[in-house]
């Protein structure tokens, strides 16, 4: 991996980012979104800010929590607008599944059983955010709370109610069995 600092070709060091990190900066947009096409262009728009900010980071974090904390930005902000709110719903409501499972399934079904990860991904975006960040992309607690401007008690608190949550999910599912 390139060092940030300035003197190395900027394309070359985006393109080892892309390269690197690409696949978690999907994985993540999708896991926030559940929109596979958002995945495709928050990834994009998150590339093309590091593009433009390379040389920006200041190495407070790791590179990877800088990626991370973009594509949170980015995916809350596509969540919040009233279009895709609208799109969403009728989705729903027309129950249109996408056309084949998102590389994001392939991915979580070999980290651990579909039926966690299907308890996860139904968790409040808060609680989901931090299992994600800490059991799939390895990230301490405190970076988790860097990234989500949040206190490292927040997110210790927000990982023990997710897992509690999850425990009684999983447990409901074995009962209807």
């Amino acid at each position: 991996m390139h060092d940030l600092a300035p003197g190395y070709d900027r394309d070359q060091v985006l393109a080892d980012l892309m390269a690197e990190y690409g696949e978690d900066v999907w994985n993540f947009a999708y896991f926030l979104t559940r929109k596979s096409h958002a995945a495709d262009d928050i990834s994009q728009d998150v590339f093309l800010i590091v593009y433009n900010r390379l040389y920006t980071f200041r190495g407070e974090s790791t590179v990877k929590s800088w990626l991370l904390s973009i594509t949170r930005n980015k995916s809350l902000n596509y969540l919040k607008t009233a279009f895709i709110r609208k799109v969403i719903l009728v989705d729903v409501l027309t129950n249109r599944p996408e056309s084949s499972p998102s590389p994001e399934t392939v991915v979580f079904d070999r980290i651990a059983s579909k039926e966690l990860w299907d308890c996860v991904i139904q968790l409040p975006l808060k609680f989901r955010e931090v299992i994600l960040l800490h059991y799939h992309y390895g990230l301490p607690n405190k970076e988790i709370a860097l990234l989500l401007k949040i206190s490292e008690g927040t997110v210790k608190s927000r990982m023990y109610r997710a897992k509690n949550k999850l425990s009684a999910m999983l447990a409901e599912q074995r009962e209807e069995e």
